[in-house]
């Protein structure tokens, strides 16, 4: 089987991390893979936001948590996040930017880069304080959180992949 193949069968969301940050190496090359996924027509409706900061990744856990309505850490104890957002503009936006995320997702899997997606980034950048973070970062436009991809290192190796169910897929 090829690499690309076992590294999809293997890859398992990760919810529990280690404190150090990943190499700068490898977090290029996670964000070039994001770069590098289909978007409808070509438009590349998504942008990347690289999180490396403590200050603003426990400031978006925060948000991230109060969205849920916990008080707990959304982001596992992840110590870096990418977050991805996408232009409403172009119709394909929210394929586009989940297209993103499963690119990474696969590309830190085959780094050895534990990962996993992580919900509420829409609601985030619609609070005014979202608003806000975009701004200082000067992104303008109308874009809407697709999500957050926490990335680290696994505390421990990833249970096996559950099996596939029976009726997965269907031939005609």
């Amino acid at each position: 089987m090829s690499e690309t193949l076992q590294t999809l069968k293997n890859r398992r969301s990760c919810r529990a991390y280690q404190p150090q940050l990943i190499e700068e190496e490898k977090l290029n090359a996670i964000i070039e893979a994001g770069t590098y996924a289909a978007t409808g027509m070509g438009k590349q409706s998504p942008i990347i936001i690289a999180v490396t900061t403590k200050e603003l990744r426990d400031r978006l856990s925060k948000m991230n948590a109060a969205v849920m309505g916990v008080e707990m850490d959304p982001f596992y104890g992840a110590p870096e996040l990418l977050i991805v957002l996408a232009d409403r503009d172009i119709p394909t936006y929210l394929y586009d930017g989940s297209l993103v995320l499963g690119n990474m997702m696969n590309a830190a899997a085959d780094l050895g880069v534990a990962s996993c997606w992580i919900h509420r980034a829409k609601e985030e950048f619609e609070s005014e304080e979202g608003k806000a973070i975009l701004k200082n970062l000067g992104i303008e436009g109308n874009y809407e959180g697709i999500g957050h991809l926490i990335l680290g290192y696994a505390v421990k190796d990833p249970a096996a992949p559950a099996p596939r169910k029976s009726a997965y897929v269907y031939r005609a």
